[in-house]
């Protein structure tokens, strides 16, 4: 089997999911846990457990999985994977973004094709999710009882810290990462930063920009305050933008195109596929003019804009970036 979880969820009036909850994803499962949840039953988006399912799971040495059985009680269900298809409910689409965001899979490694159309748009408050149409009720219901009902976004993806937090990160504010983000250990997501869903980091990084859908960070990259990425989703389109190992992009750069490694950005260059840079050798002298979509996935490379001329010049790099290493401790 492909993927199997234990999970529960919010529901609107009429009974439809509007997000799901998986404490433990187990992406690859062994059988005895395949038969301790589903217990012969077929695989499933919401397979109702039985009243024997914690106890099959003790069995099975799942302690904590059998607890989390006997405490959400009739609110459980199972969410099984055969294989790694197109989701087809609010149910597959959260196990598959809770595996990336658990690092049991990375970003562009599942099948996520057609998500959207599986992900209700809710309103994400301070009672948990909201279906749109019954928030005005449950605005009038929270004051008439003397309660502030507070709306902290509208948006068809959660909080990643709400539903996964992987060992050895930090992020300064939660709402800036969205479910089905994948941060690697060590990484810290400052303040102003943004990680979206299938994106992410490989290891030790700072945050300080944007990392759009898609984009991946290599290990040892530095992303400066207001940088930005484009992702699949916007202007980087097909092409799969990513940040190579100790790269580093400026505060307030722009990257269109993919960055080999011990790569610099300068500050406020917004480097995309299309301009035209000069390439320079190490006495300044111009050996070509390219595009910069012909330098994707090169290495060493220092892309800085001439203050005199404006034009974009490309040289060697003359050293890769090191993070502090007392910053990215998380211990």
């Amino acid at each position: 089997m492909f993927a199997i979880a234990l999970g529960t969820g919010t529901r609107d009036a009429q009974g439809q999911l509007l997000e799901a909850y998986f404490p433990y994803p187990t992406r690859n499962p062994s059988q005895a846990l395949v038969d301790a949840l589903l217990v012969g039953e077929p695989a499933g988006a919401e397979v109702a457990i039985d009243a024997g399912c914690a106890q099959r799971l003790t069995d099975a040495g799942e302690s904590k999985m059998a607890a989390a059985v006997q405490a959400l009680g009739d609110k459980a269900f199972v969410t099984a994977l055969d294989s790694d298809a197109e989701p087809s409910s609010t149910a597959e689409v959260y196990l598959k973004l809770t595996l990336i965001s658990t690092r049991q899979a990375k970003p562009h490694e599942l099948n996520l094709t057609g998500l959207f159309a599986q992900l209700p748009n809710v309103a994400w408050t301070s009672e948990g999710a909201i279906a749109l149409d019954e928030l005005t009720e449950r605005q009038i219901q929270a004051r008439a009882e003397g309660r502030a009902l507070t709306v902290n976004s509208v948006d068809k993806f959660p909080r990643m810290a709400d539903y996964a937090v992987p060992a050895g990160i930090r992020i300064g504010d939660a709402s800036r990462v969205r479910l089905g983000a994948h941060l690697g250990d060590g990484t810290t997501v400052m303040h102003e930063g943004f990680v979206n869903f299938n994106a992410g980091t490989t290891g030790v990084s700072m945050v300080e920009g944007r990392i759009s859908a898609g984009v991946m960070v290599g290990e040892g990259s530095d992303l400066g305050g207001g940088c930005s990425t484009m992702g699949t989703l916007s202007g980087g389109n097909s092409i799969v933008i990513s940040v190579g190992d100790q790269c580093l992009l400026g505060a307030n750069s722009g990257l269109g195109i993919p960055l080999g490694d011990r790569c610099t950005v300068e500050s406020g260059l917004y480097l995309t596929a299309g301009s035209k840079v000069r390439v320079l050798d190490e006495n300044g002298n111009t050996l070509k003019e390219v595009k910069a979509r012909d330098l994707a996935g090169v290495s060493d490379l220092l892309f800085r804009r001439n203050s005199m001329t404006g034009t974009v010049e490309c040289l060697a790099n003359a050293r890769a970036i090191e993070l502090n290493p007392a910053l990215h401790s998380h211990n």
